[in-house]
């Protein structure tokens, strides 16, 4: 009886996106290493910047793509059952009518979580310890003493309540403040101590010390917290921005920051990324820039393909994949 041929796995990378994203022979061989029974089915095929990648369609069964190809996909692989992204957002792929019906896709949530965590430790307490200001003082050679409360007992509201968002809210709890997420369906898991729809995010806003933005970017999210929304915030109130910049409107708050109608403001994430070097942000008063480092750290390809040898077990016993993205959210 003749060998059932393997499962054909083909993994993308892309030069222009940082290291830590590409897929590499040696993180897939340390990953075969972990998982020897299941890696002896799949026959991997690597590609870079689309070199082999409409040879790779022919016969993939799978892939590993932050960009995968949406022109005929259908024609193009005829085998496709699923396609796993390297990232956890997937607004870049919207909308999703390229998608084949019968095609999964799964994101890489869950994988920034812990650093996440990390991050937005550092960054609610600066924001509270008003240190944008204390250090555009030092680069003034100004001494002048600011005075603040602690943390605890202080509201932090949270908008999406996913991987990050439940990150920054096991955060905010370390300091000993209240929780409040904002999601969708105005639910949302501990640490949080009250949940709101976004329907009332109006309601909500006004009650923030600081405002940690995770949400996904999707047509409902897109402009969420707008000039009016920022209008609501106390002066002395803080942003930080882990999730996707269109949810904010930068150039809004970017004159609220001049104007000293806010805090301070911690900002991950750009559009375009990197960010020029004569934009405007890099010296916006009371502003952090950070280069979009707060969620991932050098493991991250590692838990990638962990994850993913644990989805394709699932996968071969017939079970729902973990992670798969609703159509209809786009999330």
């Amino acid at each position: 009886m003749p060998r059932k041929e393997p499962f054909h796995l083909h993994l993308e990378s892309f030069r222009k996106r940082p290291a830590l994203f590409h897929v590499t022979e040696d993180h897939w061989q340390a990953a075969a290493k972990r998982h020897p029974a299941l890696a002896r089915r799949i026959r991997v095929t690597f590609g870079w910047d689309g070199d082999v990648l409409d040879t790779a369609l022919k016969t993939a069964d799978a892939m590993i793509n932050s960009n995968p190809p949406k022109e005929r996909l259908h024609e193009r692989a005829p085998r496709l059952k699923w396609i796993q992204t390297t990232g956890a957002g997937i607004d870049g792929l919207l909308p999703l009518n390229w998608l084949p019906a019968d095609v999964a896709l799964t994101n890489n949530t869950g994988a920034h979580g812990a650093k996440a965590e990390d991050s937005c430790l550092m960054a609610i307490s600066l924001l509270n310890a008003r240190l944008p200001q204390l250090l555009a003082h030092q680069r003034n050679h100004v001494w002048n003493s600011i005075y603040t409360t602690p943390v605890a007992g202080k509201t932090v509201v949270v908008i999406g309540f996913g991987d990050l968002g439940q990150g920054a809210g096991r955060a905010a709890k370390k300091l000993g403040a209240k929780v409040i997420a904002v999601t969708r369906s105005g639910k949302a898991a501990r640490p949080a101590d009250a949940a709101y729809p976004v329907t009332r995010i109006d309601s909500v806003l006004p009650k923030a010390d600081i405002v940690v933005v995770t949400t996904p970017l999707t047509p409902e999210t897109r402009n969420l917290l707008n000039r009016r929304r920022l209008d609501l915030l106390k002066p002395e109130a803080g942003i930080i921005n882990i999730g996707r910049s269109p949810v904010v409107d930068y150039e809004a708050l970017r004159e609220k920051l001049v104007k000293g109608e806010l805090a301070g403001a911690v900002l991950d994430v750009f559009q375009p990324e990197p960010l020029p070097a004569d934009s405007p942000y890099w010296d916006t008063p009371n502003l952090i820039v950070l280069p979009h480092v707060s969620c991932d750290d050098p493991r991250y390809i590692e838990h990638l393909l962990d994850f993913w040898f644990e989805n394709f077990q699932r996968l071969l016993a017939g079970k729902r994949l973990v992670n798969m993205v609703d159509r209809s959210l786009g999330y």
